[in-house]
Formats: C-alpha cells, sequence, structure tokens
C-alpha cells in the first residue's frame, strides 16, 4: 500500500477580504446616523483587522441594536471574529443567528460551510457550499478559486475523488500564471486526488511541476513540501537513491525553517548568558579588591609599631604586589570583556534596528499592496523582505559565533581532512542566490590537497566570505572560487569577484583587522564584525587572509591554510 500525501489547506481567511466592501456600504449609513455608537467602533476594528478588540467589544454592542440589519452585522462579525481567534463552535452560533435576507444569505452560507469545514463536519459542510453555488452569486476569481479549493477538499475526505477533481479543475483555471502559489497548491491538490485513485502517470507529473515551481519560488515551506512529497512518490516507485536526494533536500528545507526561526532565540539565550556571567565576575572581582584593602591596611598599622618584623613585611609587601598585578591584569581582561559585551549589545540594539525597521515598513507595504491588489508589486516586495531577513541572519549568525569565540565555547579542533569537498559545499549553499543574480558562480577545485584547520570554523569564514562577494557583485557579474597548493607550507583558497571593488582606504583599515581589538573597532568607519571575525578564525587556524581589490574592477581574497604534512 503507497503512502499517500496531503497537504489540505482550507481557505477560511478568504471571506473577510470579499465581505468587507458588502458590510462598509450599510455599515457607513448606519454610523451616519450614530456617530459614535459602539456599533461604529466594533466596525471600525473589523475593518482594521482588530479581531480580539471586536470580540471584547461585540457583545455590548448586540444589547443596543436596534434593527435587524444591524444585529446581522454584528453576529456576523463576532462569527469571523471567533473564526480568527480559532473559537470555531463560538463562531458557528454566531453566524447561525445571521438572517437569511438579501447578501447575506450567501455570506452565512460560505462562513458556515467552512467552519463545518475546519470541524471535519464534512456532509455538512458540503451541504452549505452547496447552498451557495445555487445563489450564483457574483464573485471575483480570486475568491472563487479559494472556495472551489475548499470544495475539493471536501470531496477528498469524502473519497469523491472524481468530484473533488472537477473542483480542483476549476480552481486552476482561475488561477493567473504569475500566481505561483496558488499554482504550486494546486498541482499539488490535483497530484493528491491522482494518487489517491493509483493513477500514478497522471499524478507523478504534477507533483514534479509543483516541485520545479516551488524551486524558484521564495517560500520555504513549500520548498520543503514539494521536496518531501516527491521523496515519498521515488520511495513507491522503489527508486531508492532518488528519494533519499529529496529526503536530504527536505532536511535543508526544514533546517533552514528551523535556523530562520531559533536563531534569534539562541542569540537572545548566549547574550543573557554572557550578562550573567560578567555580572558574577564583576561580583567576585568586587569581593576580592574587598579583602586585599583589608590586608592592605593591616599591613601599614603593623609597619608603624614592629620594625623588628621588617623582612617578614617586606616579605607580605611583595605578595601584596604581586596579588595587586594579578587584581589590574584580572580588572583589564574584565574590561575587555565588558568592552565586548557593550559591542554585542550596540549590534543587536543599533545595527539590528535599522534592518528590522525595513523589514517592518516591507511587511506593511506588502500589506498595503495586498489591499489595493497591487499583485505584480507583491513579489519584488517579498523578495525585498526576503533578502533583508537573510541578511539580519547573517548578522545574528556573525553576532552568535563571534560570543561563543570570545567566551572560549567555540569549538575549536584542528584535523587533517581533503579541502575540496569543504569549499564544494560552502559553494552549493549560495548557488541558488547567485543564480537569482544572474552571476556565474565558477569553481576550480585540487583534490589532493589535504589541510590542517578547524573545519567548523573554516565553514563560518566562507560563508562569510561568499556572501560578501555575491552582496557587492552585480548582475551578469562573476565569482570564481579555486583552491591550489602556494607553497610547501601553505595551500589556498582564492575567492575573485567582478564586484564594486573596495576603495584604497577602506582596504586599508580592512587590513589592519589582523591586529585590530575589539575595543579598538569604530563601527561608523565602515568595518564590521564579520571581517573582522573571519581575520579572528584564520589567524586562530594558524593562516593568513590577503585582501587585493581595485574599485569597478573587483576584489580577490585568498585564504592562507597550513598543509597536512606541515
Amino acid at each position: 500500500m503507497k503512502k499517500i500525501i496531503l497537504f489540505l489547506l482550507i481557505s477560511c481567511n478568504v471571506i473577510y477580504s470579499q465581505d468587507l466592501e458588502f458590510l462598509k456600504e450599510r455599515a457607513e449609513i448606519i454610523c451616519k446616523e450614530k456617530e459614535n455608537s459602539k456599533f461604529c467602533k466594533v466596525f471600525s476594528f473589523y475593518k482594521n483587522s482588530e479581531f480580539d478588540s471586536c470580540y471584547v467589544h461585540i457583545n455590548e454592542s448586540l444589547l443596543k441594536v436596534s434593527t435587524i440589519e444591524e444585529r446581522d452585522i454584528l453576529n456576523y462579525i463576532q462569527g469571523v471574529s471567533a473564526v480568527r481567534k480559532k473559537l470555531l463552535k463560538k463562531a458557528l452560533n454566531s453566524i447561525s443567528l445571521v438572517s437569511e435576507s438579501g447578501d447575506f444569505k450567501a455570506l452565512k452560507e460560505l462562513n458556515l460551510g467552512s467552519i463545518h469545514l475546519r470541524l471535519k463536519d464534512y456532509d455538512k459542510a458540503l451541504a452549505h457550499y452547496k447552498n451557495w453555488e445555487n445563489l450564483n452569486v457574483k464573485t471575483t476569481d480570486k475568491f472563487a478559486k479559494k472556495v472551489y479549493h475548499n470544495i475539493g477538499i471536501v470531496y477528498i475526505h469524502k473519497k469523491s475523488y472524481s468530484k473533488a477533481k472537477e473542483y480542483f479543475e476549476k480552481e486552476l483555471s482561475l488561477i493567473k500564471e504569475k500566481d505561483t502559489l496558488s499554482l504550486i497548491r494546486a498541482k499539488m491538490d490535483l497530484a493528491n486526488v491522482y494518487y489517491n485513485q493509483y493513477l500514478d502517470s497522471d499524478a507523478i507529473p504534477l507533483f514534479e511541476e509543483a516541485y520545479s515551481l516551488a524551486k524558484s519560488y521564495p517560500n520555504l515551506e513549500f520548498k520543503q513540501l514539494t521536496s518531501q512529497n516527491m521523496a515519498v512518490v521515488e520511495k513507491n516507485r522503489k527508486n531508492y537513491q532518488k528519494s533519499v536526494e529529496y529526503y536530504m533536500e527536505y532536511g535543508r528545507w526544514k533546517d533552514s525553517i528551523w535556523n530562520r526561526d531559533k536563531i534569534w532565540e539562541l542569540t537572545e539565550k548566549d547574550k543573557q548568558l554572557a550578562v550573567a556571567q560578567k555580572q558574577q565576575e564583576i561580583v567576585v572581582q568586587e569581593e576580592q579588591l574587598k579583602r586585599q584593602a583589608v590586608v592592605q591596611k593591616s599591613l601599614v598599622i603593623g609597619a608603624s609599631g614592629l620594625l623588628v618584623f621588617l623582612g617578614l613585611l617586606g616579605y607580605f609587601y611583595r605578595e601584596l604586589r604581586s596579588k595587586n598585578k594579578f587584581i589590574t591584569q584580572q580588572k583589564e581582561e574584565l574590561n575587555v570583556a565588558n568592552k565586548t559585551k557593550d559591542y554585542l549589545f550596540s549590534v543587536v540594539s543599533h545595527d539590528l534596528r535599522s534592518p528590522i525597521n525595513t523589514i517592518k515598513r516591507q511587511h506593511e507595504k506588502l500589506k498595503r499592496q495586498l489591499k489595493n491588489k497591487e499583485y505584480d508589486a507583491v513579489s519584488e516586495t517579498t523578495n525585498n523582505a526576503i533578502a533583508l531577513t537573510e541578511s539580519t541572519s547573517h548578522l545574528l549568525n556573525n553576532v552568535l559565533h563571534w560570543s561563543l569565540e570570545q567566551n572560549n565555547q567555540l569549538s575549536f579542533k584542528a584535523e587533517e581532512y581533503p579541502l575540496k569537498p569543504l569549499v564544494e559545499q560552502a559553494v552549493y549553499n549560495f548557488e541558488e542566490i547567485a543564480e537569482a543574480k544572474n552571476i556565474v558562480l565558477t569553481t576550480m577545485l585540487e583534490a589532493t590537497i589535504l589541510v590542517k584547520a578547524d573545519k567548523e570554523s573554516l565553514k563560518i569564514v566562507l560563508r562569510n566570505l561568499l556572501d560578501n562577494a555575491l552582496k557587492y557583485t552585480g548582475e551578469n557579474g562573476t565569482i570564481a572560487i579555486k583552491t591550489y597548493n602556494d607553497s610547501e607550507e601553505f595551500s589556498t583558497i582564492e575567492i575573485k569577484d567582478t564586484g564594486f571593488g573596495i576603495s584604497e582606504e577602506k582596504l586599508a583599515k580592512i587590513k589592519g583587522l589582523e591586529d585590530l581589538s575589539i575595543d579598538k573597532i569604530n563601527r561608523s568607519e565602515g568595518v564590521g564584525l564579520g571581517m573582522l571575525l573571519c581575520q579572528t578564525l584564520i589567524k586562530k587556524n594558524n593562516g593568513k587572509l590577503l585582501i587585493d581589490s581595485k574599485l569597478e574592477v573587483g576584489t580577490t581574497i585568498r585564504i592562507l591554510l597550513p598543509n597536512a604534512s606541515a
């Protein structure tokens, strides 16, 4: 028996956008007569999608209504708000109280169908959807395709596959070519209909189309889902090698989703841990200083009356100086640690503020575009938001790695291993980004090179440098990565791009990072944490980082690593 794959996304929230204009016209007429009434306040919350506020104030408003139309509108708003809060039984009760006069009947049937579908009462859901169809209500294509999608889901659960196919095909016929997300979902819906009937020859091409579309669409959840579908399909076809490859891809997308959601949480925990550790060290050092002050005072008092013990006092004096020297050294180390902490806090509070605010504005812009139905601009806005999120994630990774390195918590173990697989893995993670920017990414890697270094810290360096190369190389540019034996002592990884290049002044500052400590960084001069992290980790690997660049020509970066035999 095959493992059946079902991705059934219920489009219950489509009703809100469809009903808003219908309710707005009626509500504004009522509010002209009752300018500051509770009714108008509730509708204002509903219009602004403030569903929690709707739910809190609506019962009080229902006690003061004077017409059936007002009561219908408030019951309807209460039902939709309850759906948004996942209170489905309450939603069912509220929508059932709406009268069946005029246009309210169509909205009532559609809402009841969607709520019963969420409650898995498929017979009742289908009955309400059929009532809605029989009303022949005029709707937009965008709205109708989502309703057809829900009806198709009902028929799948009732195992009426021919009817499910009919409605999924209706949905597909209304989807525009640019609506990639809807195309992916519709093709998977149809594929599942065929797959449940063991019509593999019809189902598998649709799974493959959905997978191909998802690869070019910036939605991690759909990338994960379609690759998982293909893994199961290939497993059922006994193509185990292909199945494993798809499962590995599924795992990578799953990790990407997890990393996206968890990186901030990890950074916050590390920050709290660092603060707690430094505060504890401060308490210990202050206590030591108090103790030493008591000892010093006792020695001074004893010296005034016990000259015969001058030799003994001299001994205590030498001991005291030694301890004071130790305390001074500890204090200096603590100052450096505090400056590191302050720098990391500055990065999190200052450097993150701008991209987070920009991401917020992008989402507000996206919300506005969706509300105004500016669908052609949505894709660009979404891609900009994703790029900002990836850039912010990269900054958080650097903060995390620097924090761990400064606290000696970053695992470091130099071993002998071949260089080619490591570089290939790092390059692979950036191939899709390069392709999206029309950048040609080439490699020329020698298979015989063995180096002695810490693998994980070298991955961090390569990710930073490749990310910078892609960021500062324009469209139709090239990035070439190659490895070669530089000498008997070192092997080299070379990353050469045709990007914007670096000015001589900024290049001098970057090269100065080799001997620069955290307390001397001035971020306003364009020297950031990423390059400092690279210099630190390469130095820790007993290697060298060399940079040559020319404006408008490009940049060449060479990483020299000790050979395994060196």
